[in-house]
């Protein structure tokens, strides 16, 4: 077995005196990804795309064994990562069920207020004809993953490992009920709780939110023509999201004693409180997905990095969904690693040396840190009682609308369109 430059791996050390011999045979990869969500299954893709057919992916995660659920979530999908998906020759397979975000309302209020002022509105576009963000059900986004990863000739793997030890000639790993591999590099994608990041001995800081997202797919009357609202009110943010038809996903933010109530009422009795926050903009409206509840949190790995390891998504830093962010900084992650290991390959270097990962780690760190803390702040400004503060935000956000410039900077922002960019997230393959 050779690496991507049809060079030889490198051969194991000699045991040292009194260390046991005899290790098993191990088969070899070059990257080993756990976990196939959206980001592990963006970065095989990548990674195919910078290091060619030649290179060997294997992607672990026990759900490969099942079809992807419609569990009535969905993503908006920044421009940045629209681009990076066309790259890699997903975006036009969940196209058709996409809808772009055409325009973004933001309102302040209180959850029985009749009236709901408008203080800020997004244009939805960053360039003619391209979107700032599209919303796509997380499911048709999985199955397009997965076709084109098999198609790819990533090596899908519905396993779990369950450790692994860097040693000299790369890392190995010890997949459940099957035979050790050897990689080069190991990068964890196994979402908040990560195995792999709690096994590398690699800490985390973060707290929850004592706040839930209740999350489902909703149908209305009227057609929402494009439009995202995001509603403030005491509990946490309202937000409807439009999806294709008279569709719009919603994520409905409460205290998490609060949104464990809602679940419980009767089906009558939560329709009228979703009714009270929706509004009748859109004529009559429904859920035709089941509502479930996630509780919300922030968490930031102290490193996003180990020894012949990187951590990427989830697995790395989990942040509010206020700003609709989160799948978005997972594959911003995505298309860095995928370039620092990519460039570091083509000049014959070992791509999973200590300063390409340190490459990948600074590029991200920053970003999300000031993401996090972007996020973790809008939660604390809106989500309270207080008419002080109340009062304070309602004069900021009017005055934001009123600068065009500044309004041009956020919707870049948000869009994924500004500071160091990677390839894929310029539209560029590696």
């Amino acid at each position: 077995m050779s690496d991507v430059h049809g060079q030889p791996f490198p051969a194991q050390p000699a045991p040292a005196a009194g260390a046991p011999t005899g290790l098993a045979p191990a088969e070899r990869a070059d990257v080993v990804i756990v976990g196939g969500g959206l980001a592990g299954l963006s970065l095989a893709l990548a990674l195919r795309n910078g290091l060619g057919r030649d290179a060997r992916i294997v992607l672990f995660d026990p759900v490969l064994a099942a079809p992807a659920i419609a569990d009535g979530r969905a993503s908006a999908i920044a421009a940045g990562a629209r681009r990076l998906l066309t790259v890699l020759g997903v975006w036009p397979h969940v196209a058709v069920a996409a809808e772009p975000i055409r325009e973004m309302v933001v309102t302040d209020s209180r959850t029985k207020d009749v009236a709901r002022p408008t203080f800020l509105t997004f244009d939805g576009d960053v360039a003619p004809g391209e979107a700032f963000a599209h919303m796509v059900p997380n499911a048709t986004l999985q199955e397009a993953l997965i076709a084109a990863a098999r198609s790819a000739g990533i090596d899908l793997r519905a396993g779990t490992v369950e450790s692994f030890a860097a040693e000299r000639a790369g890392v190995r790993l010890v997949p459940a009920g099957a035979e050790p591999i050897l990689a080069q590099l190991l990068v964890a994608c196994d979402g908040a709780r990560s195995r792999l990041r709690t096994l590398a001995g690699i800490d985390t800081v973060g707290w929850g939110y004592g706040q839930s997202a209740i999350t489902f797919t909703a149908e209305h009357e009227r057609p929402h023509e494009g439009r995202a609202e995001e509603h403030f009110l005491p509990a946490g943010p309202f937000a409807t999201l439009p999806l294709p038809g008279n569709r719009c996903s919603i994520v409905w933010t409460e205290r998490t004693a609060d949104a464990e109530r809602l679940l419980a009422m009767p089906k009558v009795i939560f329709q009228e409180e979703f009714e009270q926050r929706f509004g009748h903009r859109l004529g009559w409206v429904k859920p035709v997905t089941t509502p479930r509840a996630y509780p919300l949190g922030f968490s930031m790995a102290r490193s996003f990095i180990g020894d012949r390891l990187a951590l990427v998504g989830d697995a790395a830093h989990l942040i509010h969904p206020i700003a609709g962010q989160g799948l978005n900084m997972g594959l911003r992650d995505v298309a860095a690693l995928a370039e620092a290991v990519t460039d570091a390959a083509r000049v014959g270097l070992d791509f999973a040396a200590p300063q390409v990962l340190e490459r990948y780690q600074r590029w991200r760190r920053f970003d999300t840190l000031a993401m996090g803390v972007a996020t973790d702040g809008l939660n604390r400004l809106f989500s309270n009682h207080s008419d002080i503060l109340r009062a304070a935000r309602d004069l900021g956000l009017g005055l934001v609308d009123r600068l065009p410039r500044l309004k041009g900077l956020f919707i870049r922002d948000a869009a994924g369109l500004t500071g160091e960019l990677p390839k894929l997230l310029r539209g560029e393959p590696l």
